[in-house]
């Protein structure tokens, strides 16, 4: 099906999607943080990526803002389980957009909406 890079600093988190995906077709890469993702990326060019927003060393927006320079027509989706409303119209959620995630989804998350969104986004144009 589709080869998804998942960047989350947070390893169970990682192992977590990398199973459901997997279960699901996929070819899952992993990354820990945004700098070793956009490595990853230049080097195994992933349909979609999945990243955290909130994460050490290099955190999602910039790492999301980043690959939607390098890499025009990028598929991501951002996720978070952060503090605060994350979904109010000035939220890290929205914020995601606009920096060029095509979805958001907030942790904790039920599977089956998981990977709806994923498949929206693989389906998108």
């Amino acid at each position: 099906m589709a080869r998804i890079l998942v960047i989350d600093d947070h390893y169970p988190m990682r192992q977590t999607i990398r199973e459901i995906l997997e279960d699901n077709g996929h070819d899952v890469l992993e990354a820990a943080n945004g700098f070793s993702g956009l490595q990853i990326q230049r080097t195994q060019h992933a349909d979609l990526v999945i990243t955290d927003i909130f994460m050490p060393e290099k955190e999602g927006m910039s790492t999301i803002r980043e690959m939607c320079n390098e890499f025009p027509g990028i598929r991501t989706i951002a996720m978070s389980g952060g503090t605060g409303d994350l979904t109010a119209p000035e939220g890290f959620i929205d914020l995601a957009r606009r920096f060029g995630a095509r979805a958001t989804i907030v942790k904790p998350f039920e599977v089956d909406d998981f990977l709806a969104v994923v498949n929206q986004v693989l389906c998108e144009e």
